[in-house]
């Protein structure tokens, strides 16, 4: 694709990389057919070829418009198209910086609605901050047969974590315990650290990181997002020079983006480095798991009966490209796991999405539990917080992380 970008951001590293990006799309077309909005609205602008000639439009220098903008948000940056792409495309990263500009446009213009400032700014301000997250999700839980059901498909109810291990181990991994989840499933990190703790391994928190800087990031407060990433590295940073093998992601929207820790502050001279050791070190808990294949088969062989189907979420799939992990963990325990049709589709979550574009969220949602339900599953399991909160919002089928169903065997064993 042929590009002539404007002044303002030809010479610029995000108008350098959206350059690049734009000249490998060959308008093929086959991005459309795995694109979970262009399949419910078959609007050329809400599908992945649409948006790049959006973005490309803006970045040549035509007024984005609140019309641009809709599209935009439109797109539950799911990058199924990303795979589906032949050429390798980057579309996920070029999103990002036409949504950047094309906020600061139209801002320029009189901004969003009153009503979608306030509650974008609700969302960036509260969910990052666990201190604020917390009590508020609390409150709702206690109130929760008060709620309206659009703010009750939000509120799961509370649940207990359990113990955390204490003892000590020689091989040692950091855990991300972020914003959100400890406080809607607690259980999870706590499984987690449990289930490594009976492999072998101790898993430690750094008490000063928090959000990852997905929230912030995905809502257009990149300044913000850059501060929790600077944070979450030095919170980090003592333990990685002691040594830690790894830092352990739990939820696969964070992981995906602390992966991409080292781009995101590669022209940050304080950082780059760091960032990029991060990058490296991270790793989501399916690849984890599979180097102790062989002690769970011998722990949990014929232990667990449940029928299970598995949900991929996109930002693992898509995002950190990590197909067959997870089926392979939970086969190796002796788990009858299925994969349902169109998995490779959004459940419609995607981080605040779901607040934010309630109609086609639930669309998804809804399609994805005909296709999951298919087998008529005794459990649902997936692994980003999103995606289970929004997936049970919808069905009584239990719905969990996938930890959880090793752990509970394992504490049964």
């Amino acid at each position: 694709m042929q590009t002539n970008l404007a002044d303002f951001i030809k010479h610029t590293r995000e108008g350098q990389e959206a350059d690049a990006i734009l000249r490998s799309c060959v308008h093929c077309g086959f991005c459309t057919a795995t694109c979970p909005t262009y399949q419910l609205l078959g609007d050329e602008l809400d599908g992945p070829r649409g948006r790049i000639y959006l973005i490309k439009q803006v970045l040549e220098g035509q007024p984005a418009t609140r019309k641009t903008q809709l599209h935009l948000d439109r797109c539950l940056t799911c990058r199924n198209c990303e795979t589906t792409c032949p050429s390798g495309v980057e579309y996920g990263r070029l999103l990002d910086i036409g949504r950047n500009i094309v906020e600061q446009q139209v801002d320029q213009q009189g901004g969003r609605p009153l009503a979608q400032r306030l509650q974008r700014a609700v969302l960036k301000e509260v969910l990052p901050r666990r201190w604020l997250f917390s009590p508020a999700l609390k409150t709702a839980q206690m109130l929760r047969w008060f709620l309206p059901e659009s703010l009750l498909n939000k509120v799961p109810a509370r649940q207990k974590s359990g113990r955390w291990p204490r003892r000590e181990h020689a091989r040692k991994m950091l855990l991300l315990d972020g914003c959100v989840q400890p406080a809607m499933a607690p259980n999870i990190n706590a499984a987690t650290a449990r289930v490594l703790d009976a492999l072998g391994v101790q898993l430690v928190v750094a008490p000063k990181a928090g959000c990852c800087g997905a929230i912030r990031f995905h809502l257009n407060d990149q300044d913000g997002a850059l501060a929790d990433m600077r944070r979450n590295i030095d919170a980090w940073w003592p333990l990685v020079e002691a040594g830690v093998e790894a830092i352990v992601l739990t939820a696969s929207g964070c992981g995906v983006t602390v992966k991409d820790y080292g781009h995101s502050l590669a022209a940050d001279p304080a950082y780059a480095v760091k960032a990029q050791r991060i990058s490296e070190l991270s790793k989501d808990l399916s690849e984890v798991l599979p180097q102790f294949e062989a002690q769970l088969a011998q722990k949990l062989k014929g232990r667990i009966s449940k029928r299970v189907a598995w949900h991929p979420p996109c930002t693992l799939q898509h995002g950190q490209q990590i197909r067959g992990k997870v089926e392979g963990v939970l086969r190796a325990a002796g788990v009858d796991v299925k994969l349902c049709a169109d998995s490779h589709l959004c459940c419609g979550s995607a981080g605040t999405y779901s607040v934010l574009q309630p109609e086609l969220s639930y669309q998804l949602r809804d399609n994805k539990l005909a296709n999951l339900l298919e087998s008529k599953p005794d459990m649902i399991v997936s692994a980003n917080i999103g995606c289970l909160t929004h997936l049970q919002s919808g069905t009584e089928t239990p719905v969990k992380h996938w930890i959880e169903l090793i752990d509970s065997a394992l504490l049964a064993a």
